[in-house]
C-alpha cells in the first residue's frame, strides 16, 4: 500500500468516546457494596447476556428469561434496560476533542458500535458529536455484532468505504484485529493521550492538521495512519 493512502476514520463508540460501564447504575443500586454488584454482573446480568441485546434481542425478551432464573433479582434485572441511560458517565473528553479536529480537516468518519437499537437513541439524545459522524453502523439495528465479520462487511458496503483507504479505532484489540482482516487498520484504543500521540508520530498526505498536545500548545503534524499496527 502506498504510504499516505488512509484516508476514512471508523471510531468505536462506547470506551472510546462514550464513558460506558453498567457500574456507574450498579454501583448506587448497591450501596456501593462492589463485592455483591460484581457478583451480580458476573453471574446475572452478564456482559455475554448484555451482548444479545446488542446483537438484536429485545430487553424485554432478555429480562424475561433471566427473572425466570434470579426471581429475587427482577428489579436489578429491570433497571440495565429502563435506566440505561445512568450507565453512561458522560463523553471521553480527549477522544471528542481528536473527533472534532479530524472533522474541522474534512475528514469522513464513521461509527461502528455494538449497542443495542433500543438503547442507542439514548446516546443520541445526550451526545452532540454522535450527528458529526456521516453514517454510524449499530449492531442491535443489523442483527450482527462485532467481531463477526459480517458486520464489517455491511459497514464496508453500507457506506461504500474502501477498506484500504479506512482506520478502524476500538479499545477492544479483537475487535480492531477483526477489522484488520478486511483491509482495515485496526487501532486498539486505550487513552485518549495515546491514541493523539500514535496519529501524531505519523504520517499521512491526505489527513493533515494540527493536533494540540495535552498542553494546549499546537504543533503542525502529519499523520501516517496506515502503518499503526493494534496494540495488544
Amino acid at each position: 500500500m502506498a504510504e499516505g493512502s488512509r484516508s476514512i476514520v471508523v471510531f468505536d463508540l462506547g470506551g472510546v468516546l462514550i464513558d460506558w460501564d453498567p457500574r456507574h447504575l450498579y454501583r448506587k443500586l448497591f450501596r456501593g457494596d462492589e463485592p455483591a454488584m460484581e457478583h451480580f454482573l458476573s453471574t446475572v446480568c452478564t456482559h455475554d447476556w448484555n451482548r444479545a441485546q446488542d446483537a438484536g434481542r429485545s430487553f424485554a425478551e432478555g429480562a424475561h428469561r433471566l427473572k425466570r432464573e434470579h426471581p429475587d433479582k427482577a428489579e436489578l434485572i429491570d433497571a440495565y434496560g429502563d435506566r440505561f441511560d445512568e450507565m453512561m458517565a458522560g463523553p471521553i473528553a480527549g477522544t471528542v476533542e481528536i473527533l472534532a479536529e479530524l472533522r474541522d480537516r474534512g475528514t469522513p468518519l464513521y461509527g461502528l458500535t455494538n449497542w443495542s437499537a433500543e438503547t442507542y437513541p439514548f446516546a443520541i439524545e445526550r451526545f452532540d458529536f454522535l450527528g458529526w459522524f456521516r453514517g454510524v453502523l449499530v449492531s442491535g439495528e443489523v442483527g450482527a455484532i462485532k467481531p463477526d465479520p459480517r458486520i464489517y462487511e455491511l459497514l464496508l458496503a453500507h457506506f461504500a468505504i474502501d477498506p484500504q483507504r479506512a482506520v478502524y479505532i476500538d479499545d477492544s484489540a479483537v475487535n480492531a484485529e477483526a477489522a484488520s482482516r478486511f483491509g482495515i487498520h485496526g487501532v486498539r484504543f486505550t487513552t485518549p493521550g495515546a491514541l493523539r500521540q500514535e496519529l501524531s508520530s505519523w504520517r499521512c498526505s491526505e489527513i493533515i492538521g494540527r493536533l494540540r498536545n495535552p498542553t494546549g500548545s499546537v504543533a503542525l503534524r502529519e499523520i501516517r495512519l496506515d502503518t499503526m499496527i493494534v496494540k495488544q
